[in-house]
């Protein structure tokens, strides 16, 4: 990459100035080398000049002048260089982004910085007798995505889905259920597959918190289901598991996901159980009330959570141990992500805490990403009051906006169906993934179907374009070709050559967020490109290389929409 070159010039500056550097510990400095904000700035920029202020005592300013000097005697890569307030900034020549346009293949942006590291990750995490809700949408599109993105760095990634199919939600669900008599096989929708689970689970909820009786019902059943004691119990419950697992599956296949793992807490309850008590034996945990066992997370600046309530059940903290050990006995990981809602954050502090002095070695590999929440202008959401915004709900609301824009377009019903579905998908997915992960999210219905730019149909359609201009390329004789270049380089060109860079910070920083923006930038500046040149031109002498950078931009898109898993388009 031009940036790794770059690196090289400016070390070999500053061992040249400082003579004595190559003797210091500060000899192992990061050189960071990054692409400015505004585009005047240059192609490349450095603050190197201070850090090594504060190394050598000096002014940041006289330390660029001196380097820029440095590197004007070097032959490179350097067309032009400046040194502004303290900031040294590189203008690359034409001819070497020329060479490097030409180099790009479908593989281009890939790297092998982990190179068979095996990596687990964990998200999307929908229980079984609930609704799949758009908070389980955020964590699919942030996983899945980071997933690619550790693909793309020649990793052996494996997806992983932990579900809670036990638990006193089952129980306040499957309670109602059996109050009115009714059978899972009457309580279907149109489909017959999806249950009115939030319906249920908010009764339950409700009349949980507001009747003794039915709570003690609640508690019992909640038990027979762990001891899987009641035949009964055991058919009604295994059914309406399968219900929810094959709905769930319909979803995952919409959305683009496929995983390798189910992992579910009525597999690793027991393990939970056991590997807690052993800790108690070590004074891992102490006794609480009536009999709980709880980690005093006060004496790690933590708070005090419950591994094993006062019935003797393990609870969600005790269940995660488990499913550490587990994962790592199903695949050897170098690194265990998990993904989860941003709420789960404390918790995670805990859980990790707890793991440390458990499984030290598992705890060094487990990194846990919290997600901000999707709010629509409505406001949040609760599954437990019944105010849950499904999948289903909004892709719906989504589907009907771009239903709306497609109507006077020329195109067959088939087609049609296939774009609105893609088209809407994509629009929540770039909504998701466009802000940083942690951040929250309030939905914007009609900027995230817009053509106009900042949004994934906007992305889809300027691949779409992309397409088209190939195929008339195709149909008038005009093969791509780097044989006659142009003697002036646009800013496309230039943008082109970064995508390697950003998925390679996307990757260090877990942020697919860097992709989204450089995409909707790159194609905004072939739409620019586009609005100036006729790139199909029998008459232009440069036609034939307009056809090779449209191609070279339909790879990085095409690329580049993949590691975000929004669908490409070639008609829209």
């Amino acid at each position: 990459m031009i940036k790794e070159e770059i690196k090289k010039i400016i070390e070999k500056a500053i061992s040249n100035l400082y003579s004595d550097f190559n003797d210091r510990e500060n000899r192992g400095i990061e050189i960071l080398v990054e692409m400015p904000k505004e585009k005047s700035h240059g192609d490349y920029s450095t603050s190197i000049s201070f850090t090594l202020g504060k190394i050598f005592k000096k002014n940041p300013n006289e330390i660029a002048v001196l380097l820029k000097t440095e590197i004007e005697k070097q032959k490179s890569i350097i067309n032009k260089i400046e040194a502004v307030g303290g900031f040294i900034n590189f203008f690359i020549k034409p001819e070497v982004f020329f060479e490097s346009i030409k180099k790009i293949d479908k593989n281009f942006g890939k790297n092998n910085n982990l190179r068979n590291q095996k990596v687990i990750i964990e998200y999307t995490d929908p229980n079984p007798f609930k609704e799949f809700h758009i908070g389980h949408l955020m964590s699919n599109s942030i996983g899945e995505s980071l997933s690619r993105i550790f693909e793309f760095q020649d990793t052996k990634i494996k997806r992983a889905n932990y579900q809670g199919d036990v638990g006193i939600h089952v129980a306040k669900t499957m309670q109602i259920a059996m109050t009115i008599q009714a059978r899972w096989e009457e309580l279907t929708l149109g489909d017959g597959k999806k249950l009115e689970w939030g319906k249920y689970y908010s009764l339950g909820s409700e009349r949980y918190e507001s009747d003794q009786s039915f709570a003690e019902r609640v508690r019992e059943l909640n038990r027979k289901i762990y001891t899987k004691e009641d035949k009964e119990v055991n058919k009604l419950y295994e059914l309406g598991k399968k219900i929810s697992l094959e709905y769930f599956e319909e979803i995952y296949k919409k959305l683009g996901t496929k995983f390798d793992y189910y992992f579910f807490e009525s597999e690793v309850v027991n393990i939970g159980k056991k590997i807690v008590e052993d800790g108690l034996k070590r004074g891992i945990f102490e006794k609480g009330d009536k009999g709980a066992i709880i980690f005093k997370g006060e004496k790690y600046g933590l708070h005090t959570r419950v591994f094993i309530n006062s019935e003797g059940i393990p609870t969600y903290e005790a269940k995660e141990l488990a499913l550490a050990k587990v994962k790592y006995d199903k695949y050897k990981y170098d690194q265990s992500v998990v993904v989860t809602a941003s709420e789960q954050n404390d918790y995670f502090k805990v859980v990790l805490c707890t793991l440390k002095q458990i499984y030290p070695e598992l705890a060094q590999k487990t990194k846990h990403i919290g997600h901000g929440m999707m709010r629509l202008p409505e406001g949040k959401m609760s599954s437990r009051t019944g105010k849950v915004v499904t999948f289903e709900s909004l892709l719906n609301k989504v589907e009907e906006l771009v239903k709306e824009k497609n109507k006077d377009r020329d195109l067959s019903e088939t087609e049609k169906k296939e774009i609105i579905e893609k088209v809407a998908i994509g629009a929540l997915k770039y909504s998701i993934l466009r802000q940083s992960i942690g951040s929250d999210i309030i939905y914007d219905f009609e900027k995230s179907i817009s053509f106009e730019g900042d949004s994934g149909p906007y992305l889809q359609y300027s691949y779409a374009r992309a397409m088209s201009v190939l195929k008339k390329a195709k149909s008038e004789k005009i093969k791509a070709s780097f044989k006659n270049l142009p003697k002036e380089i646009s800013q496309l060109e230039k943008d082109m050559n970064y995508f390697p860079e950003v998925v390679e910070k996307a990757g260090k920083e877990y942020e697919p967020h860097f992709i989204v923006l450089y995409l909707t930038e790159l194609a905004r500046e072939f739409n620019n490109y586009y609005a100036k040149n006729k790139i199909v031109d029998k008459a232009d002498e440069f036609s034939p290389y307009k056809v090779a950078l449209t191609e070279a931009f339909s790879i990085i898109m095409k690329n580049g929409l993949w590691l975000l898993e929004i669908n490409t388009l070639e008609k829209m």
